[in-house]
């Protein structure tokens, strides 16, 4: 019996928030993975690589995992109520329902992480909390049927993670070996309590304008869920 993963792409979306999990899962036997928006229009992600989704929200078949991956384009999604409303429709009848970075938000705003643990990208991980989530500071978090990844890269340990919940272990470390995954990174700067003062500070100023946007639409979701 197949078993149907959907991912959210969306305009401006992180391509590796996706494609890290995509290729995880595309992996695996018996599994169709399906790209899902409201059209079947291209789409350009934050980086200006083209993404095309295969099925629209109107066809999507029913999900046993629906997948939130983050990006800029997180911003408008929280208060997309075409989105907000498929995601709850599928989600109310996953096996599981997941996000990575930034998506855990649009998660919040639809009203799933309420008494629930889960993570996101460090940037934004102050946010969780305004949906009435117990926010996580780890790579990967599970609360029962939510599994939540946090920034960008950990989309691959949550897309494994999830592999050995339905295939078993074994399938999940053949496709880490198929995939080579054994991260040494030059630097051990990947997280804010590791990096050095000037990066950190570097990355902060960088993100400030995106973060400030998108703490005032959280502050208008939150309002708007009372």
């Amino acid at each position: 019996m197949t078993l149907h993963i959907g991912l959210l792409v969306f305009p401006n979306v992180q391509q590796l928030d996706l494609t890290g999990p995509y290729d995880v899962f595309a992996s695996l036997p018996d599994v169709t993975v399906h790209l899902i928006w409201k059209n079947l229009e291209p789409i350009r992600s934050s980086t200006g690589l083209m993404l095309s989704p295969s099925v629209d929200f109107a066809n999507c078949p029913a999900l046993e995992v629906i997948c939130i991956p983050g990006g800029t384009g997180v911003n408008p999604l929280m208060e997309d109520e075409e989105t907000l409303g498929f995601i709850r429709h599928q989600a109310a009848n996953a096996r599981f329902i997941t996000s990575v970075c930034t998506g855990a938000l649009v998660l919040g705003a639809a009203g799933l992480l309420r008494g629930r643990r889960a993570t996101t990208h460090w940037a934004s991980h102050g946010l969780l909390e305004a949906f009435g989530a117990i926010a996580v500071q780890e790579r990967v978090v599970r609360d029962g049927n939510l599994m939540s990844g946090g920034g960008v890269t950990a989309g691959i340990d949550f897309a494994l993670t999830l592999t050995a919940e339905l295939f078993g272990d074994q399938e999940a470390q053949a496709t880490q070996l198929q995939m080579e995954y054994a991260p040494a990174p030059p630097f051990n700067s990947g997280r804010p309590e590791n990096a050095p003062a000037e990066v950190l500070a570097l990355a902060r100023q960088r993100g400030a304008a995106l973060l400030a946007q998108r703490e005032q639409i959280v502050a208008r979701v939150v309002a708007g869920q009372r």
